[in-house]
């Protein structure tokens, strides 16, 4: 590809981002992650892709955009490690699968369920979409302090949202629902769209990704007759993305990893 002085899709450069990220889907939500830096302006618009950067404990810290699902979500990392970034914490929100995970609580994703395609262009099947350690624990232990209902376990990634919605309306419905009861029996906690991606492309750079959601709704405690409220307010989650980030921040300079 011809070499180009910003980056194709973020159209940001080298000094334009922190090492440290948090990725968001929707670019309504980049203003309001970005008021919980110190300092933070926007560097960048274009697409999908919404780009602030400011600090946090003194440290370069950005938010980026993604979009929905893998291929844009991948495209971001990409770009973003191109001009210097390496740490990353997907911030968004997914529906509930166990019966035990309420709307309003928050997920931190374990690992996560390749059901989806842009990860295969980076590593085969076998190869599994893990979280890194550190930053699943960083988003545990905030989000505990934060005093959230927190889940930590494996989520399912898929490409169509309507797949898991309104699965029988596909021709191929009756995998989509095979798979959606194994899913549960196998005790997954959530569904969402970018993870699977985001962790093996991590991988495949050697930077560092982890994830946590909210949870808006879960479709199968509506069918159990369990009581639940919709909730869309995803500023718990995005806080608890922040403060993960700051203990990252301070882990990292306590360990030299500057």
């Amino acid at each position: 590809m011809h070499q180009l002085e910003k980056q194709f899709h973020i159209t940001c450069a080298p000094g334009d981002v922190g090492r440290y990220c948090i990725l968001p889907g929707d670019p309504g939500r980049c203003p309001s992650i970005a008021a919980l830096f110190d300092g933070a302006v926007k560097v960048a618009e274009n697409r999908e892709f919404v780009t602030y950067t400011g600090t946090l404990l003194g440290e370069k810290v950005s938010v980026c955009s993604t979009g929905i699902g893998g291929p844009s979500a991948s495209i971001a990392m990409e770009e973003l490690h191109n001009c210097g970034a390496d740490t990353f914490i997907r911030v968004g929100t997914c529906g509930g699968i166990d019966l035990s995970v309420k709307s309003g609580d928050i997920v931190v994703a374990t690992g996560a369920i390749r059901y989806e395609h842009t990860s295969l262009e980076y590593a085969p099947m076998e190869f599994p979409a893990v979280a890194d350690l550190d930053i699943t624990l960083a988003l545990r232990d905030a989000a505990r302090e934060m005093g959230k209902t927190v889940h930590t376990g494996v989520v399912q990634c898929k490409d169509s949202f309507y797949g898991q919605h309104q699965p029988e309306k596909s021709p191929v419905s009756y995998a989509l629902l095979q798979r959606w009861e194994a899913w549960k029996k196998l005790g997954v906690k959530a569904s969402e769209m970018e993870s699977a991606a985001l962790f093996v492309v991590a991988a495949a750079l050697g930077v560092r990704c982890g994830s946590c959601f909210h949870v808006i709704w879960n479709q199968e405690r509506e069918k159990a007759g369990l009581d639940q409220t919709m909730n869309e307010d995803t500023s718990a989650a995005v806080r608890v993305g922040v403060e993960a980030l700051k203990r990252l921040i301070l882990a990292d300079r306590k360990e030299g990893r500057q």
